[in-house]
């Protein structure tokens, strides 16, 4: 099993933190992973975007030229890796900042109005843990008690961090 997956969006969108925690979770779960970041020299307000590969096995690349999942925070993000996914692939779209359709027909599309989930929650920051949950429901390739104990380690052990992101994820998770 390799699975690879892209979340990209704007810079400040927490894009890096998704696919860092999502690669944390995996690793406690004995898979091998591969992180591998990708921003422009502006970084907050530029476009940002990771790819995180997880295997059984050893994994020979971290690029992902045809994703099983992609991670849309923002219409930029929509149209640049909207052919890139594999057939059959799930793309999650940030509805609340997302307006444009997808023209394939041979993907699940999952719309999650992330930014209004996290602004509900009281922490308009957290809608990148909100896209999160829902692609760990949809997705299955980590647990949610992985991605919950990931935080611990990526958001070192700041427990009021932990909690505000906690909620997101469950949050998300239970909006799909």
């Amino acid at each position: 099993m390799l699975i690879k997956t892209i979340f990209a969006g704007f810079g400040g969108q927490g894009v890096l933190s998704m696919g860092l925690n999502l690669a944390q979770a995996a690793m406690l779960e004995g898979k091998n992973v591969t992180y591998l970041p990708s921003y422009g020299a502006e970084v907050r307000g530029g476009t940002a975007n990771c790819t995180v590969a997880i295997s059984d096995e050893e994994i020979a690349s971290p690029v992902a030229s045809s994703p099983e999942f992609v991670v849309a925070m923002n219409q930029p993000s929509l149209v640049r890796f909207q052919n890139q996914i594999q057939s059959g692939g799930l793309f999650f779209i940030n509805s609340s900042l997302v307006e444009a359709e997808l023209s394939r027909g041979d993907i699940e599309v999952i719309s999650v109005p992330a930014n209004s989930i996290a602004e509900e929650l009281g922490s308009p920051r957290s809608a990148n843990m909100v896209m999160l949950g829902a692609l760990t429901k949809k997705s299955n390739v980590v647990s949610l008690p992985s991605v919950i104990e990931g935080l611990k380690d990526t958001l070192k052990n700041k427990p009021k961090l932990i909690a505000i992101n906690k909620k997101a994820l469950m949050a998300g998770y239970n909006a799909v």
